[in-house]
């Protein structure tokens, strides 16, 4: 069996869905209700109580069907022994019931009483949804939904199976049952009277079963028409028609009212259709069974005492003698057979009692029968229809007719002359008063009229043609004339039935009726009247009665043809309007007849454009004036006299009849004039001001209906006057005090305003409109309900609310405008309205009004607008206790709009969609905020900390959550459902809301993120072609659900297991792989195999998601088709389309919901009009048929472009919304959830290739490929941060360094793979700038991946040590290594070469022609392709395309603004370092071939010319002179990129210099170098001056740059004067006796430094000859100062002693890393806080990370300390040999011990004294620690040792 919601729910997205079912729609729709065919048969038939089974629920364990056994408590028995009583339900089924309400509310906390109501509440509601599915499935059937036939001939054959078997018999049973005061119907004396329905509001329990008896009333009437009804069912069915009306004595109930309607026409269209479908080989059902007939004929004319009861038995009457009549051969025979009899009896009574009145007054113009089910309604009158046509057409009822003809003719009076005040001067449409004599042959013209309000009943229905005629003949009295003109005015509802009664008219087919007596009347009075007037003293003639009433029927009638005639035809029918005008002056005529003659005037209006001047200017000739303004002051002198014009005829005349037909018949012409042109003049706006709406809550009126139609006509007035007429400025500014002004002055102040203005002016201070408006809709929600369906006015009060609450809104709209200039006088609406919170909170609750929709979405816009304005809005709806209410209200609003079965196109006109952007708009907003309430978070307490428990609340969260989670109805709640994922997201952002919805949407109960994946996420995307816009939403939906996911991912805590489970579901289910967490291993999740490789991937979601959007674009260009640029006028449009402006500011775009800038198609079409009647201004009135056709048509075609524009904009919006999201979610979890996965380079290639391969295909947008080429940036960058990451997978926590190399590269397949699809993507079509910036960006980080696999740091030795201690013939492996990266260098090299041309134009060009930052990496990437060129293709590309020689340019004019401090020069200087890089690149790359080729072409020449160089020492002049701290960091910018690269390109140029040329003058590089530094000495000496000790790193570089330049090139030059020598000198004293233990974190560079001068003084002692002292012993301030041997001797002392210590650390690093598996937490942890990377771990990692991170940390340690030691040797061996020079040279020697005197003479000996512990220490270094060959080194060691002990012996 299937429950009933679900049945409900199959049934209703199968019967009544947008697009025909789908065949698996149909066969699931068959299963459902045949699973379900008991449960109709037996329709709400449940088991009644048991005594065994209440006793086990006294005993607190119970075993549910299905299920283990529960235990309950003392209140779960309680409410369940209560429900049984309450419900007459079995016992073991409440305790069900119970358990479901839990699963649905949840229960805990709740009162019992609560419980109970709930429980019932369900109950109720699973009845509810059975009984509406049955119905469904008759109207399928009944009822022409065009469905496919077949599909209905299925479920018809079901219900003829399901009545057979008794559902009919069940249904009458029901109707009968459910009404008695006991436990199984309308409750008990003792149950509970009111239960909490699906939306937790509390409904009376009798008004559940009564509305319950409603749809099995409605249900029965469509069961006849299924299948006949049997006599035995009739019986019952008028028994209980009997009983039901009996209640309706003294009583207006509207859904009892309506179940006695169900009951009436079960029985008459039984009877009709029974003796209808009668054919000769089929007899009638009923006619078969003679006891049957005589029965009920005994039956029905028997009389009763209720009249009630009689009036319904009458209708029945006269269907049984339809139903006798149809079974007769329609000849009447001299012998009246039995049925004969009974039908002569049956129309006797009939007549006698008169029928047709009771069916107009009780039935067919009551409120309960209009406010009925619309289809059930049209039904009835269908029938009814079928009823009167048959009835007129048997012959004894034509008698019957005629005879009550004459009847009427005879008894009524031709004429009744006298006073209008007793006569009925209503509007014709209001229930009328009784005749006073109300007979037969009237009521039946007038029961006539109303039943054919239908058009579609009048076609081709020639006996009611034929009555017609015989009704129009011979009328001599005015009640039979006036009641045939009112059925001729319905039977012109049609434009069929307006062209037969015009011509019925005109050509005379009745003797006194015509047109003609109509204008002849009309000119008669008004012949009278002059006559009158132009007598002395002569009193103005009386209107008959009879003749007034009969023109307003002719009137009548004349509106109704001129409304639905043809309208080409209706131009000529009545070419002269004047007659209509002439009378309306005169003060005899009455005001109805007034009011019917401006009430066909009005209709002249839409006829045709020429006659609206025509009737302004009859009205100013004609009509009654209008006085403007009303009487100010207290003036004492009264009127001369009094005039008679609007406001008398009012005041004086309708006031006293409390009847204001003419008032009403003005305010309709008036609006309808207004409505066709912008008229600033006054023609009764001040009268309908004061005079008509101001008083109307003190008038009296006759008629409710006239009173609010009244009212209408003034709010319709007021709206067109607010949304007409716009606030100009000088409006805002004529607008002042006029207090101070007389009352001539005030009266002619207003009579200059707009109306727009006064109406401003009255809301903004709170006048009379506003106070009117107000006790409108201050009479409460719940009030205008009731009225609604009890009153004949309630759609007239319904639609006064509606235009009411419009009017707001456009105050609303307006008065933003203009407060802020008329304050303090006036003030916003929103501060007026707070002044009575009562007022707000009324028209809030109408959100509740669910009868019409317009009202529920200008209550929520009233919302939207007052929660932006005020911020006390939540605390004002908690005061005031609505707030519980209105969280209720727009949670069952939002409900029942995601109940729709028809998609609503205007998402505008959407309530759903109003409120879900209504909180969303709230969101941000401060708290509490009106999100925060409508979602029921806790707003006693800090939002953050509410638990949400929609389950337990009923809130717009928990619709929209359920409504996500069932995902019923995909077509029609799209937008709901995108809207829904939309919201959720914004709250998971807000940081206020995001801890309580996340955590809720983590939670076990919803399993949100995972299960949306499926149903959402890679579900198939609908095709384009006719669901375009769901289409759209379901990109949409897709992409706020992926920003969602991303959004848990980035932003949840996953220290706690709530939202760790939730990561670990969402990473499982996106890249279908394990999940290792924490020691967790979670395989539930997995989807498919654990393959490793692309069958894994192949099922992974990610990238079934980029699937999705990889289509096409659909085309948004604004060019038309060519089907609409072959139109004539399509060269005219192009100015509209090219208006960028919305369409208030005068253009033809809006801004949609999501945010897309779209074409307003009804501006569009306006504004086209507009441009052809500028152009053809004879279109408006002129012109053919044939020209307007044409224009018509390019319109159409126009519009329908537009809408196509509009659509594909979207789509391709939503498409880029949903890779948006896609991106999101994976940069999220590639930046910090990719430690979860094994095999995480493989994870990261299959997203990178399949990024890259979408965004090089052509189907892929500019836009697109933007984001694509982002997510591979993302993925290359952390597949180049793989060797900072701890590889996962390995069994055990053992982890070798070889485990670390062999784990890091991705296949080479693989990385040609990459390489040749981002080439392509490079060279794609349609490309920009600023992607290929990505793309270049992504290309450079390729290139950094594959060129290194191994951490640079580590040298080569390092790597050896380590592998040869961890296992034999590493060596191969490592030379495996370096193969595998050569063949990948040169394979990369052979992919580049086949696009190489196209991809260095691509690239030249973007470096020469693009903006700064675009020319800077496209340098790079030249740079980057200059390191993989092999036989110098590249260089020889740049050479031959001159674009060297333009880098050399621009160098050059590298101007002095270019240094500047502005972004610009900022991006220009990084330009320039780029250049200066590619430069450095190419004598890099190529040796002194690329020196030689930079020389050649003058690039010293040109660095010269650079003006960079002076900046950088203006700069630092600047930094000495200033203490900003942006300043100091932007030259220390500068100084890094401009000022190194070229010192650095200047030292690669030395590298040309041979020793061997020392004594070559004419060394033109020398020359041309030392030019440079000539050139720019200040540089040179303020780098040379710098404090080393305190120095930064790149100080310390430019250091060692600056003194390699001059220790290379300086020797050969010849003099000092620029001090150069000196200061080299004065650096080698200054560092030569530095402490070895200072200065660590820089000692390699300072060593470097040191390095470059040891080097520069061997070559000053080899080359010069230059021999230095033992000691400094020169006194004089004019010696040069020069290093000493002592000072040599002590840099020898201090790199020995760092030597020493850099191998024992290395060695023990080495000897760590080799025992690292052996090695405590404790003492990886000290390593790693040695190594300061604390922020690496965290508490959590396992010791497996914390050991490949130790191993990483001591690996790179060792590499910078292999470095040192590399430095080191050489620098040791240069100052070796100098002191071995010196000690060698005899006559050096000599000149020491000899030369010298006193003190000095033991210099040397103590210099050798000192050398030789040095040199001692240095015997003693070993191969193994330091790692090279020291055999040469040892030796030159051991040589000066020998000479150092000699010296000591002298």
């Amino acid at each position: 069996m299937v429950p009933a919601k679900q049945l409900l729910s199959t049934i209703e997205s199968t019967l009544l869905g947008p697009s025909p079912p789908t065949p698996a729609q149909r066969i699931e729709l068959m299963h459902a209700i045949h699973n379900s065919f008991s449960s109709f048969q037996s329709l709400l038939s449940y088991p009644p109580p048991k005594p065994s089974d209440r006793a086990q629920v006294q005993s607190k364990q119970v075993r549910l069907p299905d299920s283990s056994p529960i235990s309950l408590d003392d209140q779960d028995v309680h409410i369940a022994l209560k429900l049984s009583d309450d419900l007459y339900l079995n016992e073991i089924d409440c305790v069900s019931l119970i358990v479901s309400a839990n699963q649905e509310w949840g229960l805990l906390g709740r009162e019992p009483l609560e419980i109970l109501r709930l429980a019932s509440g369900l109950w109720y509601t699973e009845r509810r949804n059975l009984l509406t599915a049955l119905y469904t499935l008759l109207r399928a059937v009944v009822l022409d939904q065009g469905l496919e036939v077949d599909l209905v001939s299925d479920i018809q054959k079901y219900l003829e199976d399901l009545i057979s078997a008794g559902l009919r018999q069940r249904l009458i049973s029901l109707i009968k049952e459910l009404n008695r005061e006991e436990p199984a119907g309308q409750g008990g004396p003792h149950s509970e009277l009111y239960v909490l329905d699906s939306r937790g509001a509390l409904v009376e329990r009798r008004a559940v079963v009564c509305r319950e008896r409603l749809i099995i009333g409605h249900c029965l009437v469509l069961s006849i028409l299924v299948v006949r009804i049997s006599p035995k069912d009739v019986k019952d069915i008028f028994s209980e028609l009997k009983d039901t009306a009996a209640e309706l004595s003294g009583t207006a109930a509207t859904l009892k009212q309506q179940i006695t309607f169900s009951l009436l026409f079960s029985l008459v269209i039984s009877f009709v259709s029974d003796a209808l479908s009668a054919v000769p080989d089929k007899a009638s059902i009923l006619s078969c069974d003679v006891s049957f007939r005589h029965e009920f004929q005994e039956i029905v004319i028997a009389h009763g005492n209720d009249p009630n009861v009689e009036g319904f038995v009458d209708c029945i009457r006269l269907a049984w003698a339809v139903h006798l009549m149809l079974l007769q051969d329609g000849t009447v025979s001299s012998a009246l057979s039995t049925d004969l009899k009974n039908i002569c009896a049956c129309l006797e009574v009939i007549f006698t009692n008169n029928v047709f009145q009771f069916l107009l007054d009780r039935i067919l113009r009551s409120a309960a029968y209009h406010n009925d089910d619309e289809d059930m309604v049209y039904m009835y009158n269908a029938y009814l229809h079928k009823l009167i046509t048959c009835f007129l057409s048997h012959p004894l009822a034509r008698d019957k007719v005629k005879e009550a003809k004459d009847k009427a003719m005879s008894v009524l009076s031709p004429y009744r002359s006298g006073s209008h005040d007793r006569v009925h001067e209503g509007n014709l449409n209001s229930q009328q008063a009784i005749e006073p004599a109300s007979l037969p042959f009237v009521s039946l013209l007038e029961f006539v009229s109303e039943i054919y309000q239908e058009p579609e009943l009048l076609a081709g229905n020639d006996v009611l043609w034929t009555f017609v005629n015989f009704a129009g003949e011979d009328h001599t009295s005015f009640q039979t004339l006036v009641a045939f003109l009112k059925m001729l005015s319905t039977l012109a509802s049609s434009q069929e039935g307006a062209s037969r009664v015009f011509d019925m008219l005109q050509s005379r087919t009745f003797r006194s009726v015509g047109w003609s007596t109509l204008f002849e009347c009309l000119s008669i009075y008004e012949e009278k009247f002059k006559r009158s007037l132009q007598a002395a003293g002569a009193m103005l003639p009386e209107i008959q009665e009879g003749d007034a009433k009969a023109l307003v029927g002719y009137l009548t009638v004349l509106q109704k043809v001129m409304e639905h005639g043809n309208p080409i035809e209706r131009k000529n029918w009545f070419p002269d309007i004047e007659p209509f005008f002439k009378l309306l002056s005169y003060e005899n005529v009455p005001p109805y007849l007034k009011g019917a003659l401006r009430n066909t005037i009005t209709t002249f209006i839409q006829v045709s454009p020429i006659f609206k001047d025509t009737i302004w200017s009859y009205l100013e000739q004609y009509d009654l004036p209008v006085v403007v303004g009303t009487n100010i002051g207290n003036s004492s002198q009264p009127m001369a006299a009094q005039i008679y014009d609007m406001r008398f005829e009012l005041n004086e005349i309708e006031a006293r009849r409390e009847r204001y037909p003419s008032t009403l018949s003005f305010l309709n012409l008036l609006n309808a004039l207004i409505a066709e042109e912008r008229d600033v003049s006054d023609r009764g706006r001040r009268f309908i001001y004061d005079d008509v709406f101001g008083p109307f809550q003190q008038r009296a009126y006759a008629d409710p209906y006239e009173k609010w139609q009244l009212i209408v006509a003034c709010l319709q007035h007021f709206q067109m006057m607010l949304s007409m007429y716009d606030i100009k400025d000088e409006d805002i500014d004529s607008v002042f005090d006029q207090s101070q002004l007389s009352a001539v002055a005030q009266s002619a102040q207003l009579q200059m305003q707009l109306p727009v203005v006064e109406l401003m002016k009255d809301f903004m201070s709170g006048k009379t409109v506003f106070r009117n408006i107000m006790s409108i809709l201050t009479r409460g929600v719940n009030a205008i309900i009731t009225e609604r369906t009890t009153q004949v006015y309630g759609q007239l009060l319904e639609k006064a609310v509606q235009l009411s609450l419009e009017i707001l809104i456009l105050v609303f709209e307006k008065d933003v405008i203009v407060s802020d200039f008329w304050r303090p006088l006036y003030q916003p609406l929103d501060i007026i309205l707070s002044q009575d919170h009562n007022q707000i909170v009324a028209f809030l609750e109408y959100v509740r009004y669910d009868f019409r929709p317009q009202i529920q979405q200008c209550s929520i816009r009233i919302m939207s607008i007052l929660s932006s304005r005020m911020v006390e809005l939540v605390q004002l709806l908690l005061k005031s206790n609505a707030a519980n209410c209105l969280i209720e209200d727009y949670a069952a609003c939002l409900e029942l709009r995601s109940e729709e079965c028809q998609i609503i196109e205007n998402s505008r006109e959407d309530s759903g969609i109003l409120i879900m952007q209504l909180l969303i708009d709230n969101i941000s907003r401060p708290a509490p905020n009106l999100t925060q309430l409508l979602l029921k978070f806790d707003l006693d307490t800090p939002i953050e900390r509410t638990v949400l428990q929609p389950r337990f609340h009923y809130s717009c969260l928990k619709v929209i959550l359920d409504m996500l989670d069932q995902y019923i109805k995909p077509d029609v709640n799209a937008l709901l459902h995108e809207f829904g994922f939309q919201l959720l997201y914004e709250l998971c952002l807000d940081p206020v809301t995001s801890g309580p919805t996340m955590d809720l949407l983590s939670s076990k109960k919803y399993h949100f993120f995972v299960k949306h994946l499926v149903t959402v996420g890679v579900a198939p995307l609908p095709k384009r072609n006719n669901t375009q816009a769901l289409r759209i939403s379901s990109l949409h939906q897709r992409a706020w659900l992926l920003k969602l996911l991303a959004t848990e991912l980035h932003a949840c805590d996953i220290s706690g297991s709530l939202h760790r489970e939730a990561c670990q579901s969402i990473l499982a289910h996106i890249f279908g792989k394990d999940i290792i967490e924490d020691g967790i291993h979670s395989s539930t999740l997995q989807n498919g195999d654990e393959d490793s490789g692309a069958g894994s991937m192949s099922k992974s979601k990610v990238l079934e998601l980029l699937e999705v959007v990889r289509f096409k674009s659909p085309d948004t260009y604004p060019k038309f088709s060519e089907a609409v640029r072959n139109l004539k006028y399509v060269s005219l449009v192009e100015g509209i389309i090219g208006n960028p402006t919305t369409s208030e500011k005068g253009g033809i775009y809006y801004y949609s919901e999501r945010g897309d800038r779209l074409i307003d198609l009804a501006s569009f079409r306006d504004k086209l009009w507009q441009k052809f009647n500028l152009i053809s201004p004879q279109l408006g009135s002129f012109a053919s048929e044939a020209e307007l056709g044409e224009v018509r048509e390019t319109i159409q075609h126009l519009l329908r472009w537009g809408w196509k524009y509009n659509k594909n904009l979207e789509e391709q919006a939503a498409q880029l919304h949903m890779l948006t999201g896609w991106s999101q979610i994976v940069e999220v979890t590639v930046s910090r959830r990719m430690s979860s996965f094994p095999n995480r380079s493989e994870i990261l290639f299959q997203v990178l290739d399949v990024s890259l391969s979408t965004s090089a295909s052509p189907d892929c947008s500019m836009k697109m490929a933007v984001i694509l080429t982002q997510v591979a940036l993302t993925c290359m960058a952390k597949l180049r941060d793989e060797r900072f990451l701890c590889p996962i997978g390995l069994d055990s926590d053992s982890f070798t360094f070889l485990d670390m190399l062999m784990m890091k590269q991705l296949p080479n397949g693989a990385c040609h793979s990459i390489l040749f699809k981002l080439i392509m993507a490079i060279l794609r079509q349609e490309s920009s700038e600023a992607l290929r910036r990505r793309q270049y960006a992504l290309l450079l980080s390729y290139f950094q991946y594959s060129q290194n696999m191994v951490d640079p740091d580590v040298p080569t030795s390092v790597l050896k040590s380590l592998l040869l201690s961890e296992q034999e013939g590493e060596d191969l492996d490592l030379q495996k290594i370096h193969k595998e990266q050569a063949e990948l260098a040169r394979a990369n090299f052979s992919i580049f070469r086949k696009e190489a041309q196209a991809v260095l134009d691509v690239v030249i060009k973007d470096a020469t022609q693009g903006s700064e930052s675009g020319k800077t990496v496209s340098l790079f990437v030249l740079d980057a392709l200059i390191c993989i060129d092999h036989d110098r293709f590249i260089l020889n590309q740049l050479q031959s395309r001159g674009f060297l020689r333009s880098c050399f340019i621009r160098i050059s004019n590298f101007s002095s603004q270019d240094g500047g401090r502005s972004l610009d020069s900022l991006q220009r200087a990084c330009t320039l370092e780029a250049e200066l890089v590619l430069l450095l690149r190419i004598s890099h790359k190529y040796g002194k071939l690329g020196a030689q080729v930079l020389f050649s072409m003058g690039v010293l020449e040109h660095t010269s010319s650079c003006k960079a160089v002076n900046i950088h020492v203006k700069g630092s002049l600047m930094r000495v002179e200033t203490k900003l701290g942006r300043d100091v960091a932007m030259d220390i910018d500068r100084q890094r990129m401009i000022v190194a690269p070229i010192l650095r390109i200047v030292l690669s140029l030395t590298s040309l210099v041979d020793t061997s040329e020392f004594f070559e003058v004419k060394n033109k590089i020398v020359r041309e170098v030392i030019d440079f530094v000539k050139g720019h000495q200040l540089l040179f000496d303020q780098i040379l001056r710098e404090n080393i000790p305190k120095a930064e790193d790149l100080t310390l570089e430019e250091i060692n740059l600056v003194v390699g330049i001059l220790c290379k090139i300086w020797p050969y030059e010849e003099s000092d004067e620029y001090g150069f020598v000196q200061g080299l000198f004065g650096m080698m004293c200054a560092l030569f006796p530095r402490d070895s233990e200072n200065q660590r974190k820089s000692e390699l560079k300072v060593f470097q430094l040191c390095f470059s001068l040891s080097s520069y003084l061997y070559f000053l002692v080899t080359k010069k000859f230059l021999r230095l002292q033992v000691s400094d012993v020169s006194t004089g301030y004019n010696v040069q100062q020069q290093p000493t041997l002592a000072l040599l001797g002590s840099l020898l002392n201090s790199v020995t002693a760092t030597l020493e210590r850099a191998c024992e650390e290395k060695s023990l690093l080495l000897n760590k890393i080799q025992d690292m598996n052996e090695l405590s937490r404790q003492e990886v942890d000290e390593i790693i806080s040695m190594c300061s990377r604390k922020e690496c771990v965290s508490s959590s990692d396992n010791i497996q990370k914390r050991r490949y991170i130790a191993m990483m940390e001591m690996c790179q340690v060792a590499g910078n300390k292999d470095q040192l030691i590399t430095l080191l040797l050489p620098l040791a061996e240069n100052v070796l040999n100098i002191l071995l020079i010196h000690l060698q040279d005899e006559e050096t020697v000599e000149m020491i011990t000899h030369g010298a005197k006193s003190d000095l003479e033991q210099d040397l000996p103590w210099l050798c004294g000192k050398l030789v512990p040095i040199l001692e220490r240095l015997e003693l270094l070993s191969e193994d620690k330091t790692g090279h060959n020291l055999k040469v080194f040892r030796r030159l060691v051991n040589s000066l040792k020998e000479l150092a002990i000699q010296n000591l012996a002298l």
